[in-house]
């Protein structure tokens, strides 16, 4: 039997060790990296989370923000609408006041007009005195200069430009100024006499009322009575024998003095 090596054992111990610490070492950086791809994933699925709630929070903040924003500007322009309306009446006053009277002067017909005015417009107390209808072509100017005489001689009066609120219906708004108007004030244009859509369905609710008061403008009572056998029969007045302010002046004082 051969003698033992000691040199020879040591050595395979040391290589076996030197194995054993290398198998080791693998098997620990191997968990080591199994440890920090776990920790990647973890902290890249909390980051996602942190980013999605981040995201909602930021659409609930810019709804929100959105939101009020419409409000306070909804509210902006309510209150300009009112400021207007105060400035425009305010202004309309002084406008009366300081404006020397114009001297009322009916002929036979039209005061046979005013008394019909009299005895049909109802005192019980309508949200406007007048609803004006026209044809934008050729009667805005017309309405526009006879509303603002009427409305400075305290007159409701109801005409689209200065009624009409945008983003609501406007065949809705129109239904309720001609519903809620004691009386009709109908410029008659030659193109309000061609006959449109809108001017005739506004004359047709019109001559549902016990009051309508022609105003002619560049038409005569004979192309009146060709264009309606119902308006022939009503007097009116003419801007070609009266200015405005004294067609505005004459329905005021049938209006007023009901």
């Amino acid at each position: 039997m051969a003698g033992f090596n000691a040199n020879a054992f040591n050595r395979q111990v040391r290589q076996a060790l030197q194995k054993a610490e290398r198998e080791m070492n693998q098997e620990l950086r191997r968990v080591q990296q199994q440890a920090e791809r776990e920790m990647r994933r973890q902290i890249a699925n909390a980051q996602r989370e942190v980013d999605a709630e981040n995201r909602r929070i930021e659409a609930r903040n810019r709804t929100a923000i959105n939101n009020y924003n419409r409000a306070v500007e909804q509210d902006k322009r309510r209150a300009d609408t009112h400021n207007q309306k105060v400035i425009g009446e305010i202004n309309r006053r002084l406008s009366a006041a300081s404006r020397p009277q114009v001297q009322v002067r009916y002929t036979q017909a039209e005061q046979e007009l005013v008394d019909r005015v009299h005895a049909a417009l109802p005192v019980d107390g309508r949200e406007h005195d007048l609803f004006c209808s026209y044809a934008r072509i050729d009667g805005a100017d017309v309405a526009e200069q006879l509303y603002a005489e009427l409305t400075a001689l305290d007159l409701d009066v109801w005409l689209d430009k200065a009624e009409i609120k945008p983003g609501k219906s406007m065949a809705r708004q129109m239904d309720n100024g001609l519903r809620l108007a004691s009386a009709g004030v109908v410029v008659l244009t030659p193109a309000y006499l061609a006959g449109r859509f809108w001017t005739e369905r506004e004359l047709g609710a019109l001559l549902h009322k016990d009051t309508v008061i022609p105003v002619l403008h560049k038409v005569t009572f004979a192309d009146v009575r060709e264009f309606s056998a119902i308006l022939q029969d009503l007097a009116g007045f003419t801007t070609a024998e009266d200015s405005v302010a004294q067609i505005a002046a004459k329905i005021a004082s049938a209006v007023l003095e009901r």
